[in-house]
């Protein structure tokens, strides 16, 4: 008699053979964070710039909200959004909750801090080295921002990467305004947690072998973005 693969080998299996319910999740995954991310990108690639290059009365108030806000705990976020979204909240007629949609505005207030943050840091940091000439050219702070921002692009996707990887890994927010429900708003943190509670491994397993890929090749992205090119290590 053969041998029952043991849950190792069955997750493997369900990732080899492309198992319906196991690509249904990871693609839903995908998709949210993949319009988290766009939407935070449009959100704080300006905001951090702007925080960067701009003096404003204020200014230093608001860099320590932004820095603080990167900590954001999930849950308190999935509250807020909860509410905003239930049927007695400012936003119930439009009945997004339990829906794609309310997971996307769940992880865009969680990402947009950080990608905020980053950004301001880079613009920051580029606008030492570079900010005496984007003067003698007479830039104001919309086409200095603007510059600068184009000037570190590089390190500036590491940002969104950083990103990425704080949305997909979320469960909290996530599993309470989607309600974790099968076919509709089911991702990949929220199948993990419930097919182990339910005692289903392998589901559970390859799920989390996938998710685990996935970060490994975020951080190794992040660190090729890092290093400097052979040109710059020349000079």
């Amino acid at each position: 008699m053969a041998a029952t693969p043991g849950p190792f080998g069955e997750a493997f299996r369900l990732i080899a053979g492309l198992e319906p319910d196991l690509v249904e999740i990871v693609l839903l995954s995908l998709q949210v964070t993949v319009t988290a991310v766009a939407l935070s990108a449009a959100a704080g690639l300006p905001l951090g710039a702007t925080l960067a290059v701009a003096r404003f009365p204020g200014r230093g108030a608001a860099v320590t909200l932004v820095n603080s806000l990167m900590g954001l705990p999930p849950v308190v976020v999935g509250l807020g959004v909860y509410l905003m979204l239930s049927s007695s909240g400012p936003l119930g007629p439009l009945q997004l909750l339990y829906t794609p949609v309310a997971m996307i505005i769940a992880q865009t207030i969680l990402v947009v801090p950080i990608v905020a943050a980053l950004t301001r840091q880079t613009v920051e940091d580029l606008d030492a080295e570079i900010g005496d000439q984007l003067t003698l050219f007479g830039l104001g702070p919309l086409a200095r921002g603007a510059t600068l921002l184009w000037e570190g692009r590089m390190s500036l996707v590491t940002a969104l990467l950083a990103g990425f990887g704080r949305a997909i890994a979320e469960v909290g927010a996530v599993i309470i305004v989607g309600g974790n429900i099968n076919h509709v708003t089911r991702t990949m943190t929220t199948a993990i947690a419930l097919e182990t509670s339910k005692g289903d491994l392998a589901l559970a397993m390859g799920l989390g072998i996938i998710l685990l890929a996935m970060a490994i090749a975020i951080n190794a992205a992040v660190v090729a973005l890092g290093r400097p090119s052979s040109a710059e290590r020349r000079t």
